[in-house]
């Protein structure tokens, strides 16, 4: 890791972010002293709308959690910075936690965010399917433009084109590229199918490119473990404490993001200055409509389920890794147990 990166993260720790030897306690009551936590994502996503919220509405705070987000694009920089104890946790699929566990490390997913596959398929305009029409007669011979391997964009793709009877490269093109650059990949014609998420879906739309998305992911794959909160294993067993106040307040955020659209989309704004009005709006309803955040927190068995086949086809998984390997959802349930 560069040292310009250890001082971002060491910079937002500030006093340190973990607390040893504390005894697991009431969801409700507060950590004895503020405690700071760094919380890793790989892109600053309206998918993570959620956390934001419970954030800025000070909910952490008041079980004496002070939560920091830092963005830390390329690869596994955001796992690695919970591995290597210089952030609390990170935001993205548990698939990482598997990555891990089969190198020997352990991470668990500790409450859910992201419960659907935040993607959509695209056709050029004049080129939609025809009424009726399979996906796999429609895209065979076309060319896709998608992110890079390894994104979870390209892996659904993979995947989606085994359960179509397709293979890459005989019976579809893939154009790879930077996660984002689809929409110019399309409009310049070097594509006639996009794999894309907002804002860029609702961009592609106003400029004309596309119209309504060919394949919905988050509608027809149902239930996909997208992006849940993870932490060390290390950090359940020796501050259960700091993560059951942690995972209650990200359950709170998800509560009132649902509960309060109005005062979510404030927060949004706050978050995404830079994002005009028409593609935050445009994004947050597809986001409310297609359900794309959990509910609860919960992390079910079939989310898991459908989010190890994806890699597994894309081959990124080289072999199956349990449930309770990865995820752990005790606070939870717990926290379920105690709105009873």
């Amino acid at each position: 890791m560069q040292p310009t990166l250890r001082q971002r993260l060491l910079g937002l720790a500030c006093a340190g972010l973990a607390i040893a030897g504390l005894a697991i306690g009431g969801l409700a009551t507060p950590v004895q002293a503020e405690t700071t936590l760094l919380v890793a994502e790989p892109v600053h996503s309206t998918g993570y709308l959620p956390l934001y919220v419970a954030i800025r509405r000070g909910f952490f705070k008041e079980d004496g959690l002070d939560v920091k987000v830092i963005t830390l694009q390329g690869g596994a920089a955001h796992t690695n910075a919970v591995l290597s104890k210089q952030a609390f946790a990170f935001i993205g699929g548990p698939e990482h936690n598997a990555f891990a566990k089969l190198k020997g490390a352990e991470l668990r997913a500790v409450v859910n965010v992201v419960d659907r596959g935040n993607v959509y398929y695209v056709a050029k305009k004049g080129a939609q399917p025809a009424a009726g029409q399979s996906m796999t007669d429609f895209l065979k011979g076309k060319t896709i433009a998608v992110s890079f391997f390894g994104g979870t964009p390209n892996s659904i793709t993979r995947y989606l084109l085994g359960k179509w009877n397709l293979t890459p490269g005989k019976d579809v093109t893939l154009k790879e590229m930077t996660n984002g650059a689809e929409l110019a990949a399309v409009k310049a014609g070097a594509g006639e199918i996009g794999v894309t998420t907002e804002p860029m879906l609702t961009r592609g739309m106003i400029e004309g490119v596309w119209g309504e998305p060919i394949y919905n992911v988050p509608k027809e794959l149902g239930p996909y473990a997208y992006s849940t909160l993870n932490v060390r294993l290390e950090s359940i067993q020796n501050e259960p404490k700091v993560v059951a106040a942690f995972v209650k307040n990200v359950i709170r955020g998800l509560e009132f993001t649902y509960a309060h659209h109005d005062e979510a989309v404030a927060i949004a704004k706050q978050e995404f200055p830079t994002m005009t009005a028409e593609d935050l709006k445009a994004t947050l309803n597809r986001s409310f409509a297609d359900s794309i955040w959990s509910k609860d927190g919960v992390i079910s068995s079939k989310a898991w389920d459908t989010g190890q086949e994806v890699v597994r086809s894309a081959g990124l998984l080289k072999q199956d890794v349990a449930y309770d390997d990865i995820i752990d959802m005790q606070f939870v349930k717990a926290m379920k147990q105690a709105n009873k």
